[in-house]
């Protein structure tokens, strides 16, 4: 079948399998081309399949060698229907793992339930041993709790009062104002359940209790913080509040790890162009202003870059992690430097429709949101006729 890409808000509900391959391919090349890293050997990524936790599962086997374990939920194809962008960016890295002779097993499920946990910790068990590394990087909008049966949705809200800031729609780059009512006590309970540490506590504990944890483990989670645009809608609000409880089970777990003298942390990332990102108002056009100055000063980095630095110079460098006053590792350094900020609210005070792409890098956003999708990649043929069913080696 001939795929276009087809959209709905910021969700695009179809994914082209040769982008997507050729997206993962970068990323690894990037990596190739870079020093080693003596890092993990066992690494368990849930959340493995786009963003941050791909480039995690990239940077993991092809910078440190080390074999890999992927959990997430995505669909391949069926009937009309393109698999999700996830479900062949995964079927990508296992390809080029098992051809580098790494290896990579993926388990497709909901991460959040018992059933889950239990066949990925029986895989473990059974084909590496045990692991060294669990990287943390679930976005869902929605977990049903594996012991009350409770469902819960999460809500991208102020607190505490009604916000109004710019936003805009990156498809037609028009700039308007959102407002946003704030949550209640009910949706930040929700949204805490959802995106907070409960779930990663338990897979913790989980793993720990049968044996597939190995001592002096390594567990990292991933947040973001923010300029003040965006703090009354994200750091300030319902994330917000999700983001402190994960760095509140961050402190905790690095107590209970680092009793066999294992690690936790919560790593600060930068702003990127991901499907989350783009479902919070005010941010894309955030991301669009910082990317125009951040690629101006040569200092622009994708989630494979950020990862790569993470991996090399903080969770594997050859001093001691370096945290921030609240235990925090902060890659968004470059992102949060005083001038770099300075000049993105400049910019930021004087967007509209009518300069947003000369003021800003939207056309560069627009971009990347399609290639999270596998669209918009040199070298593609769009025309082409391509089998839309691809399959995952090492499905479990």
């Amino acid at each position: 079948m001939i795929i276009q890409p087809k959209t709905r808000g910021f969700i695009c509900t179809t994914a082209h399998p040769e982008g997507c391959a050729q997206q993962v391919q970068r990323q690894i090349d990037y990596v190739n081309a870079k020093p080693s890293i003596e890092g993990p050997r066992n690494v368990l990524v849930i959340g493995a399949s786009t963003g941050y936790g791909l480039a995690s599962r990239i940077v993991s086997s092809f910078a440190a060698g080390a074999n890999t374990v992927g959990v997430y939920f995505d669909k391949a194809a069926e009937g009309a229907r393109t698999a999700s962008a996830g479900w062949y960016n995964s079927a990508a890295f296992e390809e080029a793992a098992a051809a580098a002779g790494r290896k990579s097993y993926s388990i497709v499920g909901d991460a959040f339930s018992d059933e889950i946990k239990a066949k990925t910790i029986d895989l473990i068990r059974t084909e590496l041993g045990q692991i060294d590394l669990v990287v943390y990087s679930v976005a869902s909008p929605r977990r049903t709790h594996p012991k009350t049966g409770e469902t819960f949705s999460s809500v991208i809200k102020p607190l505490g009062g009604t916000y109004t800031n710019k936003t805009v729609n990156f498809h037609s780059g028009e700039v308007s104002q959102a407002t946003i009512e704030p949550a209640t006590e009910d949706e930040l309970r929700q949204t805490i359940a959802v995106m907070g540490g409960e779930d990663w506590q338990m897979w913790i504990d989980e793993l720990q209790q049968s044996g597939a944890l190995s001592d002096g483990a390594t567990t990292v989670a991933y947040s973001y913080i923010g300029p003040e645009i965006t703090h009354a809608v994200y750091r300030e609000g319902t994330i917000g509040a999700a983001k402190n409880d994960l760095e509140a089970t961050a402190h905790r777990l690095n107590a209970q790890l680092g009793a066999n003298g294992g690690r936790a942390f919560v790593s600060v990332n930068k702003a990127l162009v991901t499907q989350s990102s783009s479902a919070i108002p005010v941010v894309p056009l955030y991301i669009s202003a910082l990317y125009k100055v951040m690629k101006e000063k040569g200092i622009h980095e994708g989630c494979i870059e950020q990862m790569y630095r993470l991996f090399s110079e903080r969770l594997y460098g050859k001093s001691e992690t370096l945290v921030d006053d609240r235990g925090l590792i902060r890659v968004d350094d470059w992102e949060m430097r005083p001038e770099i900020q300075a000049e993105v609210a400049d910019v930021w005070a004087k967007l509209s429709t009518e300069n947003v792409y000369g003021l800003s890098d939207l056309e560069g956003y627009r971009r990347e949101f399609f290639q999270l999708f596998g669209f918009e990649t040199d070298g593609i043929d769009y025309e082409a006729d391509v089998n839309p069913e691809v399959n995952i080696t090492n499905l479990r």
